[in-house]
């Protein structure tokens, strides 16, 4: 019997069809759905292992949650309902409470999701999951409460406590910016790429006389200058375009000069009448 030759490019296919099936025979089979140290969660997980005892001594509570026992409770208490999830056949869901420890320690130590997955014996995702339902929860449920749009009373207020505690008159707030470094996103150059020759985003605060927030502006380019971010920002629109209550003019303490009320910040932003700087 004659035996019929294959053209190269037959012999081609059948190279490359037979090398497709070594490599689907050689696909690792995954071998578990839950990974061992995932299954001891309840047992070696930093929560199930240390809260217990950190809730016994209030100043190793605050000292891990950067937060006390009783607000702690009360935060919970707050944002509860948003962040409760209902168990299935399939998987036990994360206690709410287990999920506020778990942002808390993240926002406390800037620690990586992967260094907080380990210790609690969590997966990546449900890290990550946890801070950012808890986070959205706060800011859907106390943001207003505790950062609210200042009136007349609290400019009143923080001028009065400027001039009781760092004796500086007609003071309604000072103002700063603060670099949170992070890991350059994909394919953005320079764009957060600051004088300090890191990569960050930038917090824009402004603050009473006890370095309470009464404004903030989060997540400018690190390239950015404090100044420049100001006058982008809903802030500073508000500021400058006196949207924001602040009182024009008032006398100075125990005289009958009026000049205008103030907010303090360093030579990075532009000097104006509501904006004092050195």
């Amino acid at each position: 019997m004659a035996i019929k030759r294959l053209t190269v490019g037959q012999l081609a296919m059948i190279a490359i069809i037979l090398d497709e099936e070594e490599e689907e025979n050689q696909k690792p089979t995954r071998r578990y759905w839950i990974h061992d140290t995932l299954k001891k969660r309840k047992t070696e997980g930093e929560y199930w292992t240390l809260y217990r005892h950190l809730v016994e001594d209030e100043e190793k509570f605050f000292q891990y949650f950067r937060m006390s026992t009783y607000q702690f409770n009360m935060l919970l208490q707050k944002i509860e309902n948003d962040i409760s999830r209902r168990n299935t056949n399939f998987r036990e869901c994360l206690s709410s409470k287990e999920k506020l420890a778990v942002c808390l320690r993240y926002l406390a130590t800037g620690d990586s999701f992967t260094t907080i997955a380990f210790s609690y014996r969590m997966g990546i995702s449900s890290v990550r999951r946890a801070v950012l339902e808890v986070c959205d929860a706060i800011i859907k449920k106390i943001l207003q409460e505790y950062i609210p749009t200042p009136g007349r009373e609290q400019w009143e207020k923080n001028i009065e406590e400027f001039w009781n505690k760092w004796n500086f008159p007609n003071c309604v707030g000072a103002i700063d910016g603060k670099h949170v470094i992070i890991v350059a996103p994909p394919n953005s150059g320079s764009l957060y790429f600051n004088y300090k020759k890191t990569f960050s985003i930038v917090l824009l605060a402004l603050v009473d006389a006890n370095y309470n927030f009464i404004a903030v502006n989060v997540g400018a380019l690190g390239k950015s200058s404090d100044g420049g971010i100001l006058s982008k920002s809903k802030m500073g629109k508000a500021i400058f375009d006196n949207k924001f209550n602040i009182p024009s003019n008032k006398l100075f303490p125990g005289s009958n000069i009026s000049a205008p009320c103030v907010i303090l910040g360093d030579e990075a932003f532009p000097l104006k009448n509501t904006l004092q700087d050195p």
